[in-house]
């Protein structure tokens, strides 16, 4: 049902270009079990490295690396969802050459970035898929993380996710499953694909891209970018977004800046370097960090010795059970003191009846008399309630008549 759904909500939210901006070629290297890929409809630059992934939904996506040696982290950026990878391409071939910093006079730090890593969902551009859905993005981004953790070797603790609009959508799922990641950019972002259309107050079970609830869980800085003039997804979006962040970073609201502009704006390059050269400082999260939250587990954790020592004493029960058998003849000797008590009761209404009986037959008894009217017309209203359909009439009868 929740395949449908997305699906349904997929011709809402996702516009890919029709036709794709550029093309794909195999490029023959000599190698028969290696395959080179290039893009048509660009420019060649130095340093690019095109590829065809595949991904666990059986779709092959295509990615574009712009490797640098010297560089120190990566960004792995999730487009928007009106646009490809070939539209973006030389924007991004740009910014990977301003995310330069110098650092200490006119020492340049091998402080780069590999801006780098950026693909195409399923059903966009060349990727193959004929409909692109909320859980093809997941499926496509982790195959872009896999490919840079197993083929360039690239870890989490050096990775800056990078998602524009509809891209929050995969960068935050994936984010909340990276506990060592370095950091989050989140570009014009939604807080979920349903309050884009409609400010609702809760997230509903045919919702995309929940990020409002997912934000929450995402352990690393996160920078939140917005234009104030945003007519396609409300400022108000970014801020929320930002409000929710356990690891809140200096945010830029953009003014008068628009849903597809910011780029343009000086501000918005010179707020990207300086978040990019804080996070590049900060000491590398190790394996242990995400530990840190199930630190009372673990304390507990060492309290098992002690459950072992309550383990043994398990074979000390057979010796309870034996005492069981001396529990039935306790049981005999209560049922014998029950049967007593019973007779001893009998034996002493009967007395009492018995003195009853020898009061004089003219003697008034008023209590008996006032007690057998309610009786009697308790009777004719059980005799009515029967003749409509009631029969539970008698267990009201006994409590009346009980003296």
């Amino acid at each position: 049902m929740g395949g449908v759904t997305s699906m349904m909500a997929a011709k809402f939210a996702f516009f890919p270009p029709d036709p794709p901006s550029y093309g794909l070629v195999a490029v023959d290297v000599g190698e028969p079990a290696r395959v080179k890929w290039e893009m048509t409809g660009v420019m060649k630059r130095e340093g690019v490295e095109v590829m065809r992934l595949k991904t666990r939904k059986k779709n092959e996506i295509v990615a574009v690396y712009v490797r640098n040696p010297a560089a120190k982290l990566t960004v792995l950026y999730s487009h928007g969802n009106a646009a490809d990878i070939g539209q973006i391409y030389e924007l991004f071939i740009e910014l990977s050459v301003h995310l330069r910093v110098n650092l200490i006079g006119a020492d340049i730090e091998s402080f780069l970035i590999e801006l780098c890593f950026w693909y195409d969902y399923s059903g966009y551009g060349q990727s193959t898929g004929k409909q692109p859905s909320e859980l093809n993005t997941f499926a496509d981004i982790e195959a872009v993380h896999r490919c840079l953790e197993e083929t360039y070797g690239i870890l989490s603790q050096d990775i800056i996710l990078y998602g524009q609009s509809v891209g929050s959508g995969p960068t935050l799922d994936l984010a909340t499953r990276l506990p060592c990641l370095k950091a989050v950019v989140l570009h014009s972002p939604i807080l979920s694909g349903l309050r884009v259309m409609y400010p609702v107050k809760r997230t509903y079970w045919f919702d995309i891209f929940k990020n409002i609830d997912k934000i929450q869980l995402v352990n690393c800085p996160v920078l939140v970018i917005h234009g104030t003039d945003d007519d396609v997804v409300n400022c108000s979006h970014g801020k929320k977004l930002w409000e929710l962040c356990k690891e809140k970073y200096e945010p830029l609201w953009i003014k008068g800046g628009n849903h597809c502009n910011l780029e343009l704006y000086p501000e918005y390059i010179r707020h990207l370097k300086k978040f990019v050269s804080v996070v590049e400082r900060l000491p590398a999260k190790t394996s242990e960090i995400p530990k840190l939250p199930e630190t009372p587990r673990i304390s507990s954790d060492t309290l098992e010795p002690p459950r072992n020592s309550t383990d043994h004493k398990e074979k000390s029960r057979p010796s309870i059970d034996k005492k069981n058998k001396p529990q039935q003849g306790t049981e005999k000797s209560v049922k014998t003191r029950r049967s007593i008590e019973r007779r001893i009761s009998i034996t002493r209404k009967e007395k009492s009846r018995k003195s009853t009986d020898c009061c004089p037959a003219n003697r008034p008894n008023d209590n008996m008399d006032h007690l057998e009217k309610p009786r009697k017309s308790f009777d004719r209203f059980g005799d009515m309630m029967r003749s409509v359909g009631f029969c539970n009439i008698d267990c009201l009868m006994d409590r009346a008549s009980t003296p």
